[in-house]
């Protein structure tokens, strides 16, 4: 198995992108091709005493760039390279921390969507402590029909039960209220379809139960759940800041935190979205992942190991097969 990875995309790239594909090769043991500028990579690969196959590729596509003009552009970008060598078969699985858009992009117009699918999603799976719930999509449709809400859930469900082996899996909708009455159009309408489904659909959801494992999946418009994802990543900052400063505030604070360090550093380990890794492609013939734009090494190599994931779980083959 070898997973491509592109070197240039994310705030930290390539410094911190080149850094965690080296311990995804030297920790987890994971066969890891860099797709970039050769020279540059070549360098930071010194630096680290690295020893990781390089494919040239020439272009970057930034963030504040259009996707689709991006994509048809520049052919020899890393997001485009990359998608062409997983559509050869060359990789099983492509990584990026790069412009989102420009991945989906990359995947449609290469890889092309799973028979049955309008558009695909990026779904998470929230870490333990928290119940492993899928929350899609988080980015990849900021605006959707209310027959794209029941293709995420359907696919939401392939994935809990053909992955994680969840027995039926229960769907919400994510809205401002529980009652069937709430939401806005596109909830309301999504609602009616999901209920006449054959999903096992408990109804709408609200914000407080995304992490509670009230449900299995919650599924949203590509637009909140990011706004969603995003609020509680800050949220997790916050209060880790916070817990941080006051623990050093006070010498029987400090006491106190020297005996219940171990304990706070794995659940604060838990809250830091570098632990999180990336969120899969859900939808589209191809295991891609997309991290996060601010991720670190550590972020990337999860990330890494997501996308290891899900070509040995067979992802893609479950999505084929649970759609049609």
């Amino acid at each position: 198995m070898r997973i491509a990875l592109d070197a240039m995309g994310g705030d930290h790239a390539p410094r911190e992108v080149v850094k965690g594909a080296v311990a995804a090769a030297r920790e987890l043991g994971i066969d890891v091709v860099l797709v970039g500028r050769n020279g540059t990579l070549e360098s930071e690969l010194r630096n680290l005493h690295g020893d990781l196959p390089i494919i040239d590729a020439s272009e970057v596509v930034g963030f504040d760039e259009s996707p689709v003009k991006a994509v048809r552009a520049k052919r020899d970008s890393s997001v485009v390279v990359g998608m062409n060598l997983l559509k050869r078969g060359d990789v099983s699985a492509f990584v990026s921390a790069g412009n989102s858009g420009a991945v989906v992009t990359a995947a449609l117009l290469t890889l092309g969507r799973v028979e049955g699918i309008e558009r695909p999603a990026l779904g998470f799976l929230f870490p333990p402590p928290w119940p492993s719930v899928l929350f899609l999509d988080v980015g990849a449709n900021v605006d959707c029909k209310p027959s794209h809400l029941v293709q995420f859930a359907q696919m939401g469900s392939v994935y809990m039960e053909r992955l994680l082996q969840v027995e039926r899996p229960r769907i919400g909708l994510l809205s401002n209220g529980e009652e069937d009455s709430k939401g806005n159009r596109l909830v309301r309408e999504g609602h009616s379809l999901l209920k006449e489904s054959n999903l096992n659909f408990i109804g709408n959801v609200e914000g407080k139960d995304v992490v509670k494992g009230t449900v299995d999946v919650v599924v949203t418009d590509g637009f909140t759940g990011n706004v969603v994802l995003k609020a509680n990543e800050g949220f997790s900052e916050s209060m880790l800041l916070s817990l941080r400063q006051k623990l050093a505030s006070r010498l029987y604070f400090k006491v106190a935190a020297f005996f219940l360090e171990p304990a706070l550093r794995s659940f604060t380990k838990k809250l830091e979205y570098s632990e999180y890794g990336g969120a899969p492609l859900l939808g589209v013939n191809g295991n891609v992942v997309v991290a996060h734009g601010r991720s670190d090494a550590t972020a990337i190599k999860n990330a890494i190991f997501i996308a290891k994931q899900a070509e040995e779980q067979g992802m893609v083959e479950a999505m084929q097969k649970g759609m049609t």
